[in-house]
């Protein structure tokens, strides 16, 4: 028996050992994993040195990107959602829009930033090269990740030209002071979006004025068109082979509409003509229909005084480009 007794006792010290060396290493991965994804950075490169010229035409160019194209009016500022559309309200006009929570579903919290040039709540104290890159590159004047609902990996297609344009547009604006909260994203979500952004890889230059269906891919880009009309699954991926074929929305502050499909299978735009897709856009284009009184459940978020504002080049670009899509068989309920 104390032969047995004795021949157990190391054993146990070893087994104690084993198990000791093993939290130990535990504890290191979990201290390595966690020090890892907090000091990751997304990828990166150093905000150009420059300053953007504000010439008339320029300003001009930013105004009308940023006004009835990008959708930046309506994303950061408060939306009149008792006028059909929901129009930017004046007062608070690229001075910060809503802000996403965690009892909206959200993973977290964010508040749409302040564009204006306020040096305290807004990009007064950002150079036009932080501003860029923002822009088309997803980070921010301090490298740290945009929350994608910023859609920088489209206007990373925006050329270098209309790129600066949007920048000094924006340097012309009335400063808002209009603090906002913290964004506060939680884990892992926070963690995945510093995987996104992308630096550009060099110059950005725009089609070429007679390749309209490229150019329409542009607009249908920048302007939201793809991201609004195509589904998305559980992850807010794209569904495969589903582009521009409509997408159910939640509910908001305008009811529950959904955008409808937009190819050009009969189930979408069918066989509508270029003018009669033109002359949707802009019907809502005079005084009176741009400020059409509804009551809010039943709005949409389709901005249509904005985009009433397009020229018929860009909107008839829009049309070329969407006949070249793959036509998708998905009727879609509006509302």
């Amino acid at each position: 028996m104390k032969n047995t007794t004795e021949t157990r006792r190391p054993k146990k010290r070893l087994l104690r050992k084993i198990l000791l060396i093993g939290f130990a290493l535990a504890a290191l991965a979990i201290t390595v994993g966690a020090t890892y994804v907090g000091t990751y950075r997304p990828a990166q490169r150093p905000a150009l040195e420059l300053q953007v010229e504000r010439t008339a035409d320029r300003v001009e160019r930013g105004r009308y990107l940023v006004e009835n194209v990008t959708g930046c009016v309506q994303c950061h500022s408060d939306r009149d959602w008792t006028l059909y559309g929901g129009p930017a309200k004046k007062e608070t006009w690229l001075g910060g829009g809503e802000c996403a929570t965690e009892e909206q579903g959200f993973p977290g919290v964010l508040c749409v930033p302040n564009l204006t040039p306020d040096d305290e709540t807004g990009l007064g104290r950002w150079s036009d090269g932080e501003i860029l890159r923002a822009l088309r590159e997803g980070v921010d004047r301090d490298g740290r990740a945009l929350f994608p609902m910023m859609p920088y990996d489209d206007y990373r297609h925006l050329s270098d030209r209309d790129a600066a344009a949007i920048v000094a547009y924006l340097r012309t604006l009335e400063p808002v002071f209009n603090p906002r909260p913290e964004t506060d994203i939680e884990f892992p979500v926070s963690f995945f979006i510093k995987t996104i952004p992308e630096p550009l890889a060099g110059p950005v230059e725009a089609p070429g004025p007679a390749d309209t269906v490229r150019h329409g891919e542009l607009l249908a880009k920048v302007a939201g068109c793809e991201f609004c009309h195509t589904p998305i699954d559980e992850r807010h991926q794209p569904l495969p082979g589903m582009a521009f074929a409509g997408r159910p929305n939640p509910r908001g502050p305008f009811g529950t509409v959904h955008a409808p499909n937009l190819t050009p299978h009969a189930t979408g735009m069918g066989s509508r003509s270029r003018e009669e897709f033109i002359g949707i856009f802009k019907a809502f284009s005079s005084a009176d229909n741009a400020a059409i009184e509804v009551e809010p459940q039943d709005n949409t978020p389709m901005p249509w005084a904005d985009f009433a504002q397009m020229t018929e080049g860009d909107l008839g670009a829009i049309y070329d480009y969407l006949r070249t899509v793959a036509p998708v068989d998905n009727p879609v309920v509006v509302r």
